[in-house]
Order: C-alpha cells, then sequence, then structure tokens
C-alpha cells in the first residue's frame, strides 16, 4: 500500500495535508486533482496525486458511525 496524505484543510491556494506520523505537507492546489475537498485521501501516482475515492468514502463512513454513536450517548 503506498503512502496516503489526507487533506486536512485548504487554505489561500495549498492544500495543507496530514501524513503517516502526524506529520504536514503543502502542495499547490494547482498540482492536485480538481474537485479535491477536505477530508479526502490523495495517493502519489507517480506524476502527482490522485483522490483515492474508496479510501476517502472508508474514512467518512468511519467518522460518521462514530459520530452517529456519540451523538447516542
Amino acid at each position: 500500500m503506498s503512502i496516503i496524505l489526507i487533506v486536512d484543510r485548504i487554505e489561500k491556494g495549498v492544500a495543507v495535508c496530514e501524513g503517516e506520523g502526524g506529520t504536514f505537507k503543502h502542495i499547490l492546489l494547482s498540482a492536485l486533482p480538481p474537485g479535491l475537498r477536505e477530508g479526502d485521501c490523495l495517493r502519489p501516482d507517480g506524476e502527482g496525486y490522485i483522490i483515492d475515492k474508496e479510501e476517502t468514502a472508508r474514512r467518512r463512513a468511519a467518522l460518521k458511525s462514530l459520530f452517529d454513536r456519540l451523538k447516542k450517548t
């Protein structure tokens, strides 16, 4: 499995991405796929990055489940 980055936030034309071990990487939006959103998972593809839609959906579902459980308590 390749290294994954998660888009933490987008500010001033830059995506601030969190990597493994809590490290952060700043990537120009112009170097990333169009339509990128906060919370998207990125994987390197040799020419830049691609959005890993399956991993993004899996993580969003896990966070929604956690949030739903927290609301019940």
